[in-house]
């Protein structure tokens, strides 16, 4: 967003225009029924660090990335959506009918005109790296129009109390977000199902060895100009290898998904590598034949046991980023581990 200034007049008037409602609400009626029955109701809540407020449930939000997108999918929002940007996977079947009602404002990160173009009355995003200046616009521009920002509490822990694991502020975020739209009741059963999951994941991690014999898992998401990107400390892979009882050998690193090299990683030496396969999209690494390739073909990684082994697992990529689809990936690391033997 080059000019705020002009943004910020520019929207207030298409706001005007359409007649769609803000947070505040303008009385008008919605314009549809979502398949959650949401019904016009308060509701206040806090966002990493952003009071919101709504007197009736949003009639036009936009998500601004697939998992917001697949999260309100899933809480049967579709009808409350304006629009939809940076998808980076196909969308699941499951959702594929929904999300084809809903407009894509921009196939990759979305601008302020984009955003703009929608008419938006509530904006939600999975990171705060959405809200600045030359993307969405900052949270607190989108404030003065009016219209409420909320972001993934995945992505604002030090807002929230100490101690809350990943999967539990992401449950916080469907919870929240069915309040939100008076979709509770479906928003609640989404959070148990998945609180459920992850403890059925949990259940062989007291049979893997600890101490010196715990299980070491390098992630790696991708790989960009022959560098391996892989999961540090607060991604949520280091949450997903305590779950399953193994630890994540870049756990000393405080980031998401820093760049390593590829001797630090044989450096570490971990006992099994879980690729992130993002083949579908499409960048130069993406998928988990070229990751594997590049492993095998590497004069020093070839070597480590977990290659030469084949001890090395598949999962979607997206997966691994805090998402309603996560649960799926700590699935398949838990089968996983039983597979590779790591569960007495």
């Amino acid at each position: 967003m080059r000019h705020p200034a002009r943004l910020g007049i520019a929207l207030a008037v298409a706001l005007a225009a359409t007649g769609c409602s803000t947070a505040t609400g303008d009385g008008s009626k919605p314009d549809a029924k979502p398949a959650a029955q949401a019904s016009a109701h308060a509701a206040s809540l806090t966002s990493c660090g952003h009071r919101l407020s709504f007197a009736q449930p949003p009639n036009r939000t936009v998500a601004l990335d697939q998992t917001s997108t697949e999260i309100l999918l899933e809480l049967g929002l579709q009808d409350r959506m304006a629009g939809t940007a940076n998808i980076k996977t196909k969308i699941p079947a499951v959702y594929e009918a929904a999300y084809a009602k809903i407009p894509v404002i921009a196939p990759k990160i979305a601008t302020g005109e984009q955003l703009r173009s929608a008419t938006p009355d509530f904006v939600v995003a999975g990171s705060t790296e959405l809200y600045t200046k030359d993307r969405a616009g900052t949270r607190e521009e989108l404030a003065a129009l009016e219209v409420p920002t909320f972001v993934s509490a995945v992505d604002c822990p030090q807002q929230n109390p100490a101690g809350t694991t990943p999967f539990e502020l992401l449950f916080s975020d469907y919870e929240n977000l069915g309040k939100v739209f008076g979709a509770e009741g479906r928003a609640a059963k989404l959070a148990a199902d998945q609180r459920a999951a992850v403890t059925k994941a949990g259940e062989n991690a007291s049979k893997v060895p600890q101490g010196a014999d715990q299980p070491t898992v390098v992630y790696l998401y991708s790989v960009f100009n022959g560098m391996p990107y892989v999961a540090g400390r607060t991604g949520l892979p280091s949450e997903m290898s305590r779950i399953v009882g193994a630890k994540n050998a870049f756990d000393d690193v405080n980031e998401d998904w820093p760049e390593v090299s590829w001797e630090e990683v044989a450096k570490r030496d971990p006992d099994f590598i879980v690729i992130g396969d993002l083949s579908e999209r499409g960048r130069p690494g993406d998928s988990a034949v070229e990751k594997r390739a590049t492993m095998t073909g590497h004069p020093v990684i070839s070597k480590l046991a977990a290659v030469r082994d084949n001890k090395i697992l598949e999962v979607p990529g997206i997966e691994l980023d805090a998402s309603v689809r996560s649960v799926h990936a700590l699935g398949l690391l838990a089968a996983g581990m039983k597979d590779l033997g790591y569960v007495r």
